[in-house]
């Protein structure tokens, strides 16, 4: 299935009209200047500027409400985000479909985003485009959402640049927000008393599959459907998920693929230095999930361990989970800090927008 045919179900199902016939998926946009984006990479995602619509405050139930959580399979991705003390879930079904929801609650303004084709969840506060919501532009680079924002239409943000590339906004960098990934069976295990998007019964069967095939995320599968993407970096396979971290302070980006991890252990953890400050990797492999963290609780730096059922400090012997929780111990109910720059994403579009990446484990 094509994209523009993909866009076409959205607004459909969105009620939304695309206002037009939907464009060649894979149309350069010649008329386009953007920055320093390279042209060669720019692409018309043939749905048009909203054609995959974003929203706004959908509405979250109880984990637990099996009526409107029926889209859901044991093994479906969810993108967790923590507000005020509470976490919700954003499920890649309903990002399939809308790939943006922007989050206003109380004094916090976020934009939750995942981009389908590159398998990339980030979380941004939306304060340095004035609490605006973003939208998605139709447009591709590199294969990657390009979101803009309602308050100055044209400028353009790659969501994996994490900033705007051309417009009034140009240059400006967006604060990242941290966020959890893993899959919903996970998730219930691990965020009990968390809300996640409901979906009413009738409209069930529309977010219970993944538009795009159910081949399209087979870590072999080397298809961005035809979208222009660098092909440089073979060291793993293109869409193999991996937890990457962006370079920083002159140090390079560092990536933790899930397969070499999964080939590790059923649990497994590595402390090392990023941005000149301790950090450290969790990975489950039952839940599909791994998360960077700054091993630091109660005022003291912790070294880390892997067992056969989770992690455990040496300082202090607590027991703690994937998300970073002290789940037993002296520490118990202490959470490490998530490093927001952290996210995860198809391994062929990290290695583009982060070329000369280091594999932690390979």
């Amino acid at each position: 299935m094509s994209r523009s045919q993909y866009g076409w179900m959205a607004a459909f199902w969105a009620g939304a009209a695309l206002g037009g016939a939907c464009g060649d998926p894979v149309t350069r946009p010649e008329a386009i200047e953007c920055g320093d984006l390279d042209p060669g990479y720019l692409a018309d995602g043939g749905v048009g500027r909203d054609g995959i619509p974003a929203l706004t405050n959908p509405d979250f139930v109880p984990i637990d409400d099996e009526e409107r959580t029926g889209y859901l399979s044991a093994e479906s991705r969810v993108i967790g985000v923590e507000i005020d003390g509470g976490w919700l879930a954003i499920p890649h079904n309903v990002m399939y479909r809308h790939e943006i929801v922007n989050l206003n609650r109380d004094d916090t303004q976020i934009a939750v985003t995942y981009c389908p084709l590159t398998g990339s969840a980030l979380t941004f506060d939306r304060e340095l485009v004035d609490d605006a919501g973003f939208g998605v532009s139709g447009l591709l680079y590199r294969a990657n959402l390009i979101m803009y924002d309602r308050n100055t239409d044209d400028s353009l943000w790659p969501q994996m640049a994490g900033e705007a590339a051309c417009g009034p906004k140009d240059g400006v960098a967006l604060a990242r927000r941290p966020v959890v990934e893993m899959t919903w069976a996970g998730w219930k295990e691990l965020f009990s008393g968390s809300e996640v998007v409901g979906i009413e019964p009738a409209e069930s069967f529309i977010y219970s599959v993944n538009p795009y095939g159910v081949s399209y995320e087979d870590p072999d599968n080397p298809d961005f459907i035809g979208f222009p993407i660098p092909r440089d970096d073979v060291r793993r396979p293109p869409k193999e998920r991996v937890l990457g971290l962006p370079a920083s302070g002159g140090q390079p980006a560092v990536a933790f693929p899930f397969l070499a991890m999964t080939e590790a252990g059923d649990f497994w953890t590595v402390g090392f230095d990023y941005a000149g400050t301790s950090a450290v990797v969790f990975w489950d492999a039952g839940r599909q999930a791994a998360v960077a963290f700054r091993p630091v609780a109660s005022g003291r730096t912790l070294t880390f361990m892997a067992l056969d059922d989770g992690f455990v400090d040496s300082e202090t012997g607590s027991r703690w989970n994937v998300t970073g929780l002290a789940t037993e111990g002296a520490l118990e109910g202490e959470r490490l800090e998530i490093i927001a720059d952290a996210y995860v994403a198809f391994w062929q579009p990290w290695a583009a927008f982060h070329p000369g990446t280091t594999l932690f484990i390979e």
